[in-house]
């Protein structure tokens, strides 16, 4: 069986941890968009969210209705997979559903904390997401569940009134006579990725809980619920999920930058190092920003620290690192040290995904992520050898500055957003 990241936690931990981990799925868009809209504009970080989400999206929905048990092609396999989306994390984006019959049926959102974000920075970039982005997107995630689906707008914003509840409504509809269409440019690429095809730890049917999500759609999904091993697995999947959506998001910018892109707002493309150097400089910017806001949540979340120990749990279970069969990551610890052994060879460095973005000369992201649990840890590569690299982190005197993209990220309200208990959920029937 594949070894996990996530075993050692019991099971009302894994509960507590996975709506964290939806909710850090979400936040890598608030962390990346910034530097896209420095460097394209507003239209040029639309055309790259729009990819980024379409290429990724339906490569894992179907991952997790495998991993679950819910393979369908019906209106309720679409809901159950909006349920176990990054792009669709519990309560902070509050879906609500109604299922009419298998080809029909309603969604639409008692809050939405994306829109809150982008509200206050005006129309232009409200239609930009709920009308651009989330066309093409929603679809893209409706088709990898039944290729005739469509999801179409009952009302969205801007909002009018203002406080107009709730903030959106959307139809879903399955008719053959629905035209899907065409596959996006990049869409092999991620199909293709070891992220795509990996293969997880299997769920043990004798576990007790829950096992997977046969059987009616819920208004909510209990996490506590659930079995430790489909909790595990789940756990893992929405880690690969965050991967898999890093790696649309660096095809999206690559795509965009052109020997003629290179001079735009990039620091890295100005110095001529290219436009293979300045998507690099994008991606670690960032995974510097999505990296500290995820360690300080899982921290909280957990009740931790700030201690070496705590740091080692925390880099445990960070999205970055997991699931372990992807990245082959080590942590080790001591009385006033943590060590992270990252592997030269991997399937996560063969995708380029977030563990291929950093070295010894670019260790911004280990900073943001250690200094998520304490201010005062350092980072500093100490040794390499043919199979990989060690990173030591320690505690330094005072406390380091919090990074701008840590802060840029920070301005999205799911940063500070809270979970609540909502009870038992109720089985959505046909009406």
């Amino acid at each position: 069986m594949s070894r996990s990241g996530f075993d050692h936690l019991p099971r009302a931990a894994l509960a507590a941890l996975l709506p964290e981990l939806l909710l850090c799925g979400q936040l890598i868009d608030r962390s990346g968009l910034p530097h896209a809209i420095a460097a394209f504009g507003r239209e040029g970080m639309t055309a790259i969210a729009i990819e980024e989400w379409q290429i990724a999206s339906p490569v894992y929905t179907r991952r997790m209705q495998r991993a679950l048990g819910f393979v369908g092609d019906d209106v309720a396999t679409i809901f159950k997979g909006l349920q176990l989306d990054i792009g669709a994390p519990p309560q902070f984006m509050d879906f609500r559903f109604r299922v009419e019959d298998r080809d029909h049926g309603e969604f639409w959102l008692d809050h939405c904390g994306a829109l809150m974000d982008v509200e206050p920075m005006g129309d232009d970039f409200v239609v930009a997401m709920c009308h651009t982005i989330e066309d093409p997107t929603f679809d893209a995630t409706a088709l990898a569940t039944n290729a005739h689906a469509q999801i179409r707008p009952i009302h969205r914003p801007p909002r009018r009134p203002a406080d107009r509840h709730p903030m959106c409504a959307w139809t879903v509809t399955i008719d053959p006579a629905n035209i899907a269409p065409p596959v996006p440019p990049n869409a092999e690429l991620v199909a293709s990725s070891a992220a795509a095809g990996i293969e997880l730890g299997v769920i043990d049917t004798d576990d007790p809980g829950r096992a997977d999500y046969s059987g009616p759609l819920l208004s909510d999904l209990r996490f506590a619920d659930f079995s430790k091993s489909a909790l595990v697995r789940i756990a893992d999947e929405v880690c690969l999920q965050h991967h898999l959506l890093t790696l649309g998001f660096m095809i999206a910018v690559r795509a965009r930058l052109g020997p003629d892109a290179a001079a735009g707002a990039d620091p890295a493309a100005r110095a001529g190092a290219g436009p293979k150097a300045a998507a690099m400089t994008m991606g670690r910017k960032h995974f510097t920003g999505i990296a500290g806001i995820s360690s300080e949540r899982i921290r909280a979340a957990l009740g931790l620290g700030d201690d070496p120990a705590a740091l080692a749990e925390v880099l445990r279970l960070h999205p970055a690192w997991n699931p372990l069969p992807y990245t082959g990551v080590e942590i080790t610890e001591t009385s006033d040290t943590v060590l992270l052994r990252i592997p030269h060879r991997s399937d996560a460095t063969a995708d380029g995904a977030w563990p291929a973005m950093i070295d010894a000369d670019h260790l911004a992201p280990l900073d943001a992520m250690a200094r998520g649990v304490n201010p005062r840890f350092v980072t500093q590569a100490i040794a390499t050898d043919e199979h990989g690299w060690t990173v030591e982190m320690a505690l330094a005197p005072q406390p380091f500055r919090e990074a701008t993209e840590v802060t840029l990220t920070r301005y999205s309200t799911g940063a500070s957003f809270t979970f609540t208990d909502r009870g038992i959920p109720l089985p959505l029937t046909v009406l």
